[in-house]
């Protein structure tokens, strides 16, 4: 079979398999709140699967895929880091559930530290779905052509269509549901490809273990940026924050912290793919695991394509549900603050009815989120410099969510974190400021020294309303929020 059709006939499949698959959602409590026709909500393996695999990104894998090559054992761990972030994310909200009775980060934030930090809080949400639109379809992009051939933009075209087209029919509740194939289906290609990629490596543990060196400039500067980003990044990711809001909150306990390990277990795993071009020196340009493949065979590539299709699958069609929701359900929240109140006249999921906006907004995404493709960004991008953009979050969530602090609080930690990120991402961290010598020296610095400045400026409020008398950095109970009783499943 000729190596140029392969990827088409894997889309085509791809496409019309999750559209007999994905279920159809009439009303917004399925399309927003992932309920099937009964108004059930997932259980905890549903839940598991839906969060596993729709952050095991397709740029994810890849990334971790070429820190192996680049750096043996240690890059691929260092990525791997980045999965801690689940189960502080679930820790974080179901502990904000119970206390507050909200039903969505944007609403707590908007009842915590007011409507203009919810403003800026969605406006990081949007920023943060956005990347993961072309980033996703970039590497699948990658199996049909070279990056800025006609190949290449026809690939991502035809997969950002097709994956729009089955998430039209049923948003969240259709992500939740093809989530537990495309889980199935990346674990078992995942193993074929471990299989055959890694034959002089698969007996010899010691070869594994000791590839690379464990040092700050041999990756584990990449290492300690992912942990101090995992108190932060996230929280601006509704692709994984919108399921903690679906079941009740011990099945999302223990989803979130299935997930987190399994995640970083599959994810260093993928980034062993790299290491026979770590050992071997091979070319990967920016795609190891497609390139190792290519030096195998033919059909090492089509389990890599797959892994690739049901990993982008997942997050994109996820990503499109979550920007729908985000400017249908959660903005409209934000604009009345009260919007999940029964003073406003019911549910806000009830009042939204046909989410006819939704799904305009998904078409619009599939379109504008593809056009970073037309100016080469590189993958990597949509993680490190995005996840030091929003570092402020970590107090603003962490803490916040145990110490009564004002809105300026949010506001000086959310925003001095955006101008670290900046400032990083433009070249004017000072070297300084870099913490040792590796090539993610001056990342780590920013991360580092950025996560203090944004502590203490959270903090100074609170300590200056305390001094007044003002009850600041009291700990918060559930009154913090006198409006809304403790509802929603448990």
């Amino acid at each position: 079979m000729s190596g140029d059709l392969l990827p088409w006939l894997l889309l085509a499949a791809y496409g019309a398999a999750f559209w007999l698959l994905s279920p159809t959602s009439g009303d917004a409590a399925g399309f927003y709140g992932g309920r099937d026709e009964s108004g059930r909500s997932p259980g905890t393996v549903l839940l598991f699967a839906t969060v596993f695999i729709s952050w095991i990104f397709a740029k994810s894998v890849t990334n971790a895929a070429n820190l192996g090559a680049a750096l043996g054992l240690p890059g691929a761990v260092a990525y791997g880091a980045y999965w801690l972030s689940i189960p502080v994310a679930g820790v974080v909200i179901v502990w904000i559930r119970d206390r507050f009775g909200v039903r969505s980060l944007p609403e707590w934030v908007a009842g915590r530290y007011g409507r203009m930090a919810a403003w800026g809080f969605l406006l990081a949400i949007l920023i943060r779905l956005y990347n993961e639109v072309w980033s996703n379809t970039a590497v699948v992009a990658a199996y049909f052509g070279p990056r800025g051939s006609t190949a290449f933009y026809a690939g991502a075209a035809g997969f950002t269509l097709l994956t729009l087209v089955y998430t039209l029919k049923g948003g969240l509740r259709s992500s939740i549901v093809t989530d537990a194939v495309q889980a199935g289906l990346f674990t078992v290609f995942l193993g074929g490809v471990l299989w055959f990629a890694l034959p002089e490596s698969a007996g010899d543990v010691e070869r594994v273990t000791g590839s690379g060196r464990w040092t700050l400039s041999g990756g584990v500067d990449l290492l300690l940026v992912a942990v101090l980003q995992s108190v932060s990044y996230p929280f601006h990711d509704p692709v994984l924050t919108d399921r903690g809001f679906l079941s009740g909150k011990r099945e999302t306990l223990r989803a979130f912290l299935l997930a987190g390990a399994a995640g970083f277990l599959a994810i260093v795993l993928f980034g062993l793919i790299g290491l026979p071009a770590f050992f071997r020196d091979i070319a990967v340009h920016d795609d190891a695991p497609r390139a190792v493949a290519a030096t195998i065979g033919g059909g090492v590539l089509a389990f890599v394509n797959v892994v690739m299709l049901t990993s982008a699958g997942s997050t994109l069609d996820s990503t499109f549900s979550s920007l729908a929701k985000a400017v249908d359900r959660d903005a409209r929240g934000v604009y009345d603050l009260a919007g999940a109140s029964s003073a406003t006249g019911g549910d806000l999921l009830e009042r939204i009815g046909k989410p006819r906006l939704g799904r305009w907004v998904m078409a619009a995404a599939a379109v504008i989120g593809n056009l970073p493709l037309l100016f080469g960004a590189r993958i990597l991008q949509a993680t490190t410099i995005s996840g030091t953009m929003v570092i402020g979050l970590a107090p603003a969530f962490v803490l916040g969510a145990v110490v009564k602090a004002p809105p300026a609080s949010f506001h000086l930690a959310f925003w001095s974190g955006l101008a670290v990120g900046v400032a990083e991402a433009a070249g004017w961290i000072p070297a300084a400021a870099a913490v040792g010598e590796g090539s993610y020296a001056t990342l780590l610095g920013a991360n580092l020294w950025g996560l203090v400045l944004v502590t203490v400026l959270f903090l100074a409020p609170v300590a200056v309303s305390a001094l007044r008398g003002g009850g600041g950095g009291r700990i918060v109970g559930p009154d913090a929020f006198p409006s809304r009783s403790r509802r929603g499943p448990r």
